[in-house]
């Protein structure tokens, strides 16, 4: 079997987080969707579940993270710079924020991180796969 992973992220508005993660890149797969749970994909061994607080607490009772903390980020390479600009540029047009920390520009990798609509952050980036290669021999 695949290995593959299911983040689950627990948000105020489902439908304006799944318009959000839509407009990011992520396919949305309605076989395990409801008024409750929205389920999509960023490739075949990456999955997002997307719950309203009502759905996330039948999994814990454990408090929110206050606004404004982080206790992880999440991170997506992308096939090059201008891919991880236009995520930047879809996550601020779609109710969430660009740049949340400074953008890195090392030269063989290039990186900015966004955060949703609720504050949950992910990192998108573009590593030279000739550099990434390099460091390995």
């Amino acid at each position: 079997m695949t290995k593959t992973i299911f983040i689950t992220l627990p948000v105020t508005d489902l439908t304006a987080s799944t318009a959000f993660y839509k407009a990011l890149g992520f396919e949305p797969n309605p076989q395990f969707s409801d008024d409750s749970v929205s389920a999509l994909a960023w490739s075949e061994a990456i999955h997002l579940m997307l719950m309203t607080h009502a759905k996330w607490r039948g999994f814990t009772d454990r408090p929110f993270p206050p606004a404004g903390s982080a206790g992880h980020m999440l991170n997506l390479g992308l096939d090059g710079r201008a891919a991880v600009d236009r995520m930047n540029e879809a996550a601020a047009a779609h109710g969430g924020r660009a740049d949340v920390n400074p953008v890195q520009d090392l030269g063989f990798m290039y990186a900015r991180d966004l955060a949703d609509p609720d504050g949950h952050l992910w990192g998108a980036f573009w590593m030279d796969p000739a550099a990434a290669g390099a460091s390995q021999g």
